[in-house]
């Protein structure tokens, strides 16, 4: 009997240090082969690539040649890994951390690519990261409640440092000359599409939850912007553009500079592109609403979907096709959860202990996992706020700070580690309380990322603590898997792929076998924990006691003196 030929998508996923290719069998969502290239020129946060210019404080810059490679490297790495022709392959997706964006030109040719504009750090990519803008987003923020602007309840009240138009607005006052030089201000993902078939198409999803668009009422006012500064009035027209394309859409196909790059066919469909956690949704089967996908790295990004746009305090944005097609997406997030696990194992474990962990041969993570998982829930007396780098939802607020209650002179750091971990999932239950209360259901919590494959213990921590089960995505590498779906759902169903998202999901999209179940007796436990935890967040998030931003504000001082 005559079998027909298998099919294959790819999905690039560009993180903060690298780009990864995933080859995925279509009809199965099998991964079939994987290729990682680190970006060349990393991340330029103190000077750039030329090694003398020097960058400001919390300054962030990539350089768009390193994503050309990724793609120039990691796409034949992957077809020659698993044997795979090229002709076999029908579609390819993307994604990116976000909001990561560069100015071009009318072409697409990035400014920096050009000699007399490559000593300027404005002409580079400012990654999601770069956070020089913060001056820029108090000002946007303060004359945007002043003019009573209805954007700012669909993004928690306040729009982010890291979001494009503060960013852009930083390079009108800084480099005036770049801002008159560009044509077009555009996110990385698009960027790389628009290299990839030559059409400029961007995407509802970094449109929706980075710049300030809404499907029905598009972009803020030309009267707003004109309020932030005069020459920002036309800038939705000069620098961006009116014209979105829905996630789930073909951005067009693979032209002939983009197949000599790659080596995929010319025609090869691809897709609007993505962000790397809004993609990830149906990679684990999500498709509905009411189901709450964790991303748990250095920090934490939800995603969930719903049928009606409710504004929900502290959420991070509310996009009607922002994650699927048809749906609501809601985005909230924790500012600080691997990174300050990271911090603790780094300044606080002592060195008996990584003596300790050298002898049998483990990690001082794994060590304070398993000393950690021997505490019943509340033996260690400890509580604390998870807020080392400020926080993303509820409330919306970076200068909030870290703290442990209940130390004694017999506190061990294990018990500091726990405390730690039951923070974050403290912080999971009230943003999804948060949720509930403002008719925004929340049935189901699925998660991905190095932490949720690995961490057995904060999993269940996580399980016992919302009282809720967890199911875990079966990928290693869940965005670009979900990069891959969205590429066969590019090239439909006549070339072999999918009509549809919620079809691919169906066929692509998987979790594991084993998922976290709570378990009642420490969830009564956790339930007297999270007691203690709500009273601290309310009275040194809500303005009871301002300590924590006095004693910044008393940092500053001492440093500046």
């Amino acid at each position: 009997m005559w079998k027909m030929k298998k099919k294959y998508s790819i999905g690039v996923d560009y993180g903060s240090l690298s780009g990864r290719a995933v080859l995925v069998e279509v009809e199965t969502g099998k991964e079939v082969a994987t290729a990682v290239k680190p970006y060349t020129n990393a991340v330029m946060d103190e000077y750039l690539c030329d090694g003398v210019t020097k960058l400001g404080s919390d300054w962030a810059l990539q350089h768009p040649a390193d994503y050309l490679e990724v793609l120039e490297i990691t796409i034949p790495a992957v077809l020659k890994e698993a044997g795979v022709d090229a002709e076999d392959v029908i579609g390819v997706g993307i994604d990116f951390t976000a909001c990561t964006v560069l100015p071009t030109d009318k072409e697409g040719v990035p400014l920096c690519f050009k000699d007399e504009y490559k000593s300027n750090p404005h002409s580079y990519v400012k990654l999601w990261k770069h956070h020089a803008a913060q001056e820029e987003a108090n000002k946007l923020n303060e004359i945007a409640a002043k003019r009573g602007e209805e954007f700012l309840k669909w993004y928690g009240g306040k729009i982010s440092s890291e979001w494009l138009v503060p960013k852009v607005w930083q390079l009108l006052n800084e480099a005036p000359e770049i801002y008159d030089a560009m044509d077009r201000f555009i996110e990385a993902a698009d960027w790389v599409v628009w290299q990839l078939c030559g059409e400029e198409k961007r995407n509802s999803c970094t449109a929706g939850y980075k710049a300030m668009w809404h499907k029905q009422k598009g972009y803020p006012s030309k009267e707003f912007f004109k309020e932030l500064d005069p020459r920002l009035e036309n800038l939705v027209d000069e620098k961006l553009s009116r014209d979105i394309y829905s996630i789930g859409g073909k951005a067009g196909e693979i032209n002939e500079k983009a197949s000599k790059l790659t080596g995929l066919k010319v025609g090869t469909a691809v897709a609007i592109a993505n962000v790397d956690a809004h993609v990830s949704l149906p990679a684990v089967g999500i498709t509905e609403a009411g189901k709450m996908l964790l991303i748990i790295g250095t920090s934490t990004c939800d995603i969930l979907l719903g049928t009606e746009e409710k504004i929900v305090p502290g959420m991070c944005g509310v996009v009607e096709d922002g994650v699927l097609p048809g749906f609501l997406g809601y985005e909230s997030g924790q500012s600080c959860v691997g990174d300050h696990f990271d911090w603790f194992v780094k300044n606080y474990a002592p060195v008996s202990y990584a003596k300790e962990a050298s002898e049998k041969g483990i990690s001082v993570f794994e060590l304070l996992t398993k000393k950690a998982a021997a505490y019943k829930v509340g033996e260690s007396g400890l509580v604390a706020l998870d807020w080392w780098n400020g926080n993303r939802s509820v409330l919306v607020d970076v200068d909030l700070t870290g703290l442990f209650l209940g130390m004694t002179l017999q506190t061990k750091p294990e018990e500091m580690y726990r405390a730690l971990i039951e923070a974050t999932a403290y912080g999971v239950r009230m943003i999804v309380e948060t949720f509930r209360e403002n008719g925004v259901p929340i049935d189901e919590l699925y998660s991905c990322g190095g932490i949720a494959a690995k961490d057995e213990l904060l999993m269940q921590i996580y399980a016992d603590v919302t009282n809720m089960e967890i199911r875990i995505s079966a990928s290693n590498q869940t965005p670009a898997l979900g990069s891959a779906m969205f590429g066969a759902v590019a090239a439909g169903k006549s070339k072999g792929g999918f009509d549809s998202i919620v079809d691919a999901a169906k066929d692509m999209g998987k979790v594991r076998e084993k998922y976290y179940k709570p378990i009642p007796s420490n969830v009564e436990a956790y339930n007297k924990l999270y007691a203690e935890y709500k009273i601290l967040h309310d009275y040194f998030g809500r303005g009871e006691n301002d300590v924590m931003k006095r004693l910044k504000d008393i940092k500053e001082e001492a440093r500046n003196k």
